[in-house]
């Protein structure tokens, strides 16, 4: 099965970073994809036109955050705090763990340094889309409200736009079932797989059950659960990464450094293609921080535009406190426990699957430079070593990094000598005998590089780390999952009506399952194709639509209502 969903697959990813990821201008002998320039140029564009806010209003974030100027007669559903951590469930996870670790992989550590520009810039990206999906949001019959990009483009822009406001809604329903759900999936039993050895498919089916189980069947208890347990994961995971990184107090300088240093003079991606290219280490740290942090891709404000307010502006500020949280705040402990540790580069013990999973094909295009390459018709392997090792010779590579020795058993006492063939899924040793799998050190990546940190980190204190990450992925994929069902069915709500929201649910479950199944390179990669797609229509929005923010915050800060607010509650002896 994953030998065939990759074939079906891979060609769409390959032609959806060709023409929709990496599509972009010349600069400097390299790319600047558009995707880069949209989202960051929109980030500081909007910083500029709201003064900074992410800084001069920061404080007031908090306090409106913990209930300070709470006013009971607003209208809405939730608190502030409420529609925070309802967007928190879906934005702190994954990202935080699998994502860090794969920008690193990708482009370094270098990736991280974009990650945190990414997100203080995309602190007032949030801040923005929360202020308009709060000022535009609607009520209906029975008092509940609904609120989100689709909202402000057609009502903020005019009934002109509601055909841009459509697409939205059905990219983002399609957003969900990808980055949302099926990256859930698929980290969770990849991890499982590396910890426990459960077959990832086995892992998809029983994680589908409990996602289908909350969704479709309303089974509260678990939801509750889930809700509990979640923050409750977070906080183990960010003592333990602090825990490391005091243990190791002495290499955090040098680490920080590092990622400053090879955020504009790449050196050290595992996987060769990150190797001396800049765009590409900044690429993957803008990828990897709008998964994380999901400012501009419009999620988010379907979450806040719930919260209880009359004014739209006091739940932007506490909307520009996710990126903080989740990227400045949990994937730099990440990132930092990775690099300390230095998981990213190390090689571990691997079965190397031949027929599908991670396995890729790579060649040296320059000295100490790799490049990915399509599969050859065979490869001649002598005593474990590959025989042409030449420029643009294939060679057997695990997550995108070469193999160097390969064995026929799991101990890796007896070398490989014979052919793979890469299109049976075979390798033919001299002797005759027939191999679907063989084995070899090999790199890691996602979730199990975070895992591997984490034991390392924490061995002083037994050899129990990794069990926060492996935990932390099972609870973190499981409630996000989850969450995100929450904004694919309010998009299929948008458009359909209510009669849609079950057969989207029920498609919902079918993407996780079939999440759990594909490679790890190709589920991510449809992921990032979601997402540079949803971001477009959003962006433009909020870029057409500044004025208003500007407009919005102005008013605010100069009428200063939550002083009234505090003195009204002051007077009733709140």
């Amino acid at each position: 099965m994953e030998s065939f969903l990759n074939s079906f697959l891979q060609p769409i990813v390959d032609f959806a970073n060709d023409y929709i990821i990496n599509i972009g201008i010349p600069f400097g002998g390299e790319q600047i994809a558009f995707m880069v320039i949209l989202l960051l140029g929109t980030g500081f564009y909007l910083t500029v036109r709201t003064g900074f806010v992410q800084i001069t209003r920061l404080g007031h974030g908090f306090g409106v955050t913990t209930g300070k100027y709470d006013d009971p007669d607003d209208p809405g559903d939730v608190s502030h705090f409420q529609a925070l951590t309802t967007a928190l469930s879906a934005t702190v996870g994954i990202g935080n763990i699998a994502g860090v670790a794969m920008a690193i992989h990708w482009g370094g550590p270098g990736a991280l340094f974009w990650m945190w520009v990414t997100a203080f810039l995309g602190m007032a990206t949030k801040f923005s889309e929360v202020t308009l999906a709060q000022k535009y949001r609607t009520t209906d019959e029975f008092g509940n409200v609904a609120g989100g990009p689709m909202y402000y483009i057609e009502r903020g822009l005019g009934a002109s736009w509601k055909p841009m406001a459509v697409f939205f809604a059905v990219m983002l329903a399609f957003t969900a079932f990808f980055t949302g759900n099926a990256v859930q999936a698929n980290t969770v039993a990849d991890q499982m797989n590396s910890a426990f050895g459960i077959p990832m498919v086995v892992m998809g089916a029983i994680t589908s059950v409990i996602v289908a189980a909350v969704i479709l069947g309303g089974i509260g208890r678990i939801g509750r659960v889930t809700a509990f347990l979640a923050p409750f994961m977070a906080a183990i995971y960010v003592f333990g990464a602090l825990v490391i990184l005091v243990l190791n107090l002495g290499s955090v300088p040098g680490a920080f450094a590092t990622v400053v240093t090879e955020a504009f003079n790449p050196q050290a991606g595992v996987a060769g293609i990150g190797i001396g290219v800049f765009m590409v280490t900044m690429m993957w740290g803008v990828r990897r921080g709008l998964f994380s942090n999901e400012a501009g891709q419009g999620s988010a404000p379907i979450a806040h535009a719930a919260a209880k307010t009359d004014e739209p502006v006091s739940e932007g500020v506490v909307a520009l406190l996710e990126p903080l949280i989740d990227t400045l705040v949990i994937c730099t402990l990440t990132g930092l426990v990775i690099v300390v540790t230095g998981t990213h580069e190390q090689r571990f013990p691997t079965e190397v699957t031949l027929g599908g999973g991670d396995i890729t094909w790579t060649a040296e295009v320059e000295p100490n430079r790799y490049a990915g390459i399509d599969a050859p018709q065979s490869v001649e392997i002598a005593d474990g070593l590959h025989v042409n090792t030449g420029v643009g010779a294939a060679m057997v590579s695990w997550h995108e990094a070469y193999v160097d020795m390969l064995y026929t058993d799991i101990a890796q006492t007896q070398p490989f000598t014979g052919t793979i063939y890469p299109g049976s899924g075979e390798a033919k040793a001299d002797d005759g005998a027939t191999y679907t799998s063989l084995y070899g050190n090999a790199v890691e990546n996602g979730a199990p590089i975070t895992a591997e940190a984490f034991r390392q980190g924490l061995a002083p204190l037994g050899d129990w780390g990794h069990f926060i990450v492996v935990f932390g992925v099972l609870l973190f994929g499981i409630s996000t999952a989850i969450s995100w069902s929450y904004y694919g069915d309010r998009c299929a709500y948008y458009l359909f009506g209510k009669r849609a929201i079950l057969p989207y649910k029920a498609l919902f479950v079918l993407a996780h399952f079939t999440g759990a199944a594909i490679p790890l390179a190709v589920v991510w990669a449809l992921g990032d194709v979601a997402l540079a797609i949803v971001i477009w229509p959003n962006l433009i929005a909020l870029i057409l639509l500044a004025p208003v923010v500007a407009a919005e915050t102005r008013s605010y800060f100069e009428r200063k209502p939550y002083e009234a607010i505090s003195s009204r509650r002051e007077a009733m002896g709140d």
